[in-house]
């Protein structure tokens, strides 16, 4: 058992990412104690999973405000607010020292893996005084396994360790899994250390997101020093039009950028486009692939040496199997947040501010933070989850007013709310989602252009309120908190 010096029990962390980090930094500002839970062998170690990517997002919206405050009355310079950090640049600048603070090095278990979470003395189905019993988390560590007391628990512990499988249907398609050794997940460092296993190679990409654009265009990099290198990028719908159309106005220009350049690649043939396309099988073939897919409705066999699937990822609900958590059926968010995020609903993926009422489970006094409280829905921002812990602490501490404030300003951006540029450069309307409409075409975005060349009236969201801005980042391409 954890007690603090008075006499209560701490709160339990589960995840040192950048959110989970903060809502111990903001535990330790309003005089609570945390306990927080790292599986890796150090803070933010899902970041150094893909170190080598830089963000989308400046410094000035990856660094909490509460853990700014105490690294500042600690000495601490802070990087340059208008940088682009990578991964790696994240946990050397800001967790690392954020960790060693004496306020929360004590109070952080490395090697920690949350292995299970219930109500002391209590079963799921019990009922009677079970919101007064203390939380009991279970974790597995070098020494065996053991268990503390909390009086909550946040968990902030991501969706990095549960990619989507290659299926569309959700499951890994067969011989996904005997085919594992030369499959990667998420954005491999095709340039760095794993450069051996793609250079002259014919590598499969699939993905439409962000991190499948970052993947594809390393891979490039690559090609230009390993000329035999193939790149095939595989999308499940038929046009990156969507993608692709921030460019310029989207106010992260790291990854307007970035749209643009993969539309340069796809428009000058480095990348071999194949959409829509869904792979049916996976055959070992001595050391290469072979891939038995549909290609816009028909067969079509390819055969590759690696692949990389950017298609995104999913809570781990496993340890929660004793809490009394309530998750929407499809998008496995909080039911009040769900409506907000799903991909199916918002094909912009602007989100409103959002924290304890928004987050809140029948488990009084437990909440899921950061990324996976996003579920399986495809985007989220880090200031998102600062907001997040913001006011899930104040809660905790008994500050209702504060913990229902609104204190989160995020970047319009061209992927989804920003204003395309009118012909004398100028912006016009607010509030049109998907980008830019091509040139040729009368209409706000290309959403609009793709209906009303179906012959509808359009896509109707520039009806949409300007006053929320877009929260559309790829979260394979943000810290799994």
């Amino acid at each position: 058992m954890v007690m603090t010096l008075n006499g209560e029990l701490p709160v339990a962390i589960v995840g040192a990412g950048p959110v989970g980090l903060g809502a111990a930094a903001h535990l330790v500002s309003r005089g609570l104690t945390p306990i927080v839970f790292e599986r890796g062998e150090t803070v933010g170690s899902t970041l150094l999973e893909w170190g080598h990517v830089r963000v989308f997002s400046p410094w000035r919206y990856n660094i909490d405000a509460a853990a700014r405050s105490v690294l500042e009355q600690s000495g601490w310079r802070g990087p340059d607010d208008a940088a682009l950090p990578t991964g790696s640049e994240i946990v050397r600048d800001y967790l690392a020292p954020l960790a060693a603070l004496p306020q929360i090095a004590p109070h952080l278990k490395l090697g920690a893996t949350v292995t299970a979470i219930t109500r002391r003395g209590h079963d799921k189905i019990s009922n009677e005084g079970r919101q007064e019993s203390a939380f009991v988390v279970r974790y597995q560590d070098a020494d065996g396994e053991h268990r503390i007391l909390a009086r909550a628990v946040i968990d902030a512990s991501g969706t990095w360790s549960r990619p989507n499988p290659i299926g569309v249907d959700g499951l890994p398609v067969p011989g996904e899994r005997e085919a594992g050794g030369r499959i990667a997940y998420g954005i491999p460092d095709v340039i760095g250390p794993r450069r051996n296993d793609y250079a002259g190679k014919r590598v499969l990409v699939i993905g439409g997101g962000h991190s499948a654009i970052n993947v594809a265009l390393a891979l490039m990099e690559l090609q230009d020093e390993a000329p035999g290198t193939e790149i095939f990028w595989a999308l499940r719908r038929n046009s990156v039009a969507k993608l692709l159309g921030g460019g310029l106005n989207d106010q992260l220009p790291e990854r307007g950028a970035l749209g643009l350049a993969a539309k340069r690649a796809i428009e000058n043939g480095s990348m071999n486009m194949l959409a829509p396309f869904s792979v049916e099988r996976i055959d070992m073939t001595g050391d290469g692939l072979t891939i038995e897919a549909m290609l816009a409705g028909k067969p079509f066999s390819l055969s590759v040496d690696r692949i990389v699937v950017a298609t995104g990822f999913r809570p781990d609900l496993s340890f929660l199997s004793e809490i009394r958590v309530a998750l929407d059926p499809a998008v496995e968010a909080p039911p009040t947040l769900a409506p907000l995020i799903d991909p199916n609903l918002h094909s912009c993926g602007t989100v409103p501010p959002h924290g304890i009422d928004e987050l809140a489970h029948p488990e009084a006094g437990f909440t899921i933070v950061g990324s996976k409280s996003y579920g399986r829905a495809p985007t989220f921002l880090m200031a998102t989850g600062y907001e997040q812990v913001r006011s899930v602490v104040a809660e905790i501490a008994g500050d209702h007013r504060a913990a229902r404030e609104v204190r989160l300003v995020l970047p319009e951006t061209g992927v989804c709310s920003a204003a395309p540029a009118s012909s004398n450069g100028e912006k016009a309307s607010a509030g049109c989602c998907g980008g830019p409409a091509p040139k040729q075409v009368d209409a706000c975005c290309v959403a609009d252009a793709d209906a009303k060349a179906e012959g509808r009236a359009g896509c109707g969201c520039g009806d949409r309120s300007a006053g929320i801005k877009a929260n559309a980042l790829d979260k394979s391409m943000e810290p799994a908190e």
